[in-house]
């Protein structure tokens, strides 16, 4: 729960996608995401927060959650965190990410629809 760790990950993604600044960072308002730390950090990126009590807000991480451990976790027994870390890891760019289809993305994997939607865009910009 720390603002570190978060951003830590912030940094990850933005090297894995080759991006200097993400469009939006959505969050709940968890103290991580509301500390001085976080907002210095996240300066001149967009900030997106929840509503307090709201988890409707936050519905598409939520069916994430509920997909994960469903499609996942439950099938597993850890014995430590690196376990655990490492099964969550082997779901999100093992599966989820890369074979996964998912209905928003066209009934495409979220890595093949980012993929076509470059082709598209860069083809849009040839035409133009």
């Amino acid at each position: 729960m720390e603002a570190a760790k978060v951003l830590e990950c912030i940094e990850i993604a933005k090297r894995r996608r080759g991006i200097k600044k993400p469009l939006v960072i959505h969050s709940d308002q968890g103290v991580q995401y509301t500390s001085e730390e976080y907002k210095n950090k996240t300066e001149g990126m967009e900030r997106s927060y929840s509503r307090k009590g709201n988890p409707w807000d936050n519905a598409c991480i939520e069916s994430f959650h509920s997909l994960i451990k469903r499609e996942w976790i439950n099938f597993y027994h850890f014995e430590t965190m690196k376990e655990a870390k490492k099964a969550v890891f082997e779901y999100i760019e093992g599966f989820y990410n890369t074979i996964r289809i998912h209905s928003h993305c066209g009934y495409e994997s979220p890595m093949e629809y980012e993929k076509n939607y470059k082709i598209l865009k860069k083809m849009r910009l040839e035409k133009n």
